[in-house]
């Protein structure tokens, strides 16, 4: 009989594991769970001695430290900065790369469409300059000198 023809309770009770393999798995997640404890334990407290030594030595050293500790994060940030002003920098040459080269990356489209407004809007302006300068010079022209 294959597997797709047993009932389910039959597939399950073919796959589950036996009393001894649990007690095995049971065993050994226990040992590596007793281990690693007893490691987070010894570490917590050699942190807390460490501490407990070092604090007279910050204490006395700490108005130099606090200071460098500053200078440190501020060069940090001014060099992470930089940085992503760097990459920003490069996406920005790589799209208008691509935009000129026709591959048309994300959003060229409304690029295209306010290029084509703006040069609508400009067009408009040329023609109401022109009409003004036309009437204006009409005006003049019957008023006389």
């Amino acid at each position: 009989m294959s597997d797709q023809q047993k009932p389910m309770s039959q597939r399950l009770q073919d796959s589950a594991p036996n009393s001894g393999q649990v007690l095995i798995r049971f065993l050994t997640a226990a040992t590596i769970g007793g281990v690693l404890l007893g490691l987070s334990a010894l570490i917590l407290t050699g942190t807390v001695i460490a501490l407990i030594i070092a604090t007279p030595v910050l204490l006395l050293f700490s108005p130099i430290l606090i200071p460098a500790g500053i200078v440190l994060f501020l060069v940090t940030a001014g060099f992470l900065f930089a940085g992503g002003c760097g990459v920003a920098a490069l996406a920005a040459l790589l799209w208008i790369y691509n935009y000129v080269a026709g591959k048309h990356p994300p959003g060229s489209d409304h690029l295209d469409y306010a290029r084509m407004r703006i040069a609508s809007k400009s067009r408009y302006v040329k023609e109401r300059t022109k009409e003004y300068g036309n009437q204006a010079q009409q005006e003049t022209a019957v008023q006389g000198p």
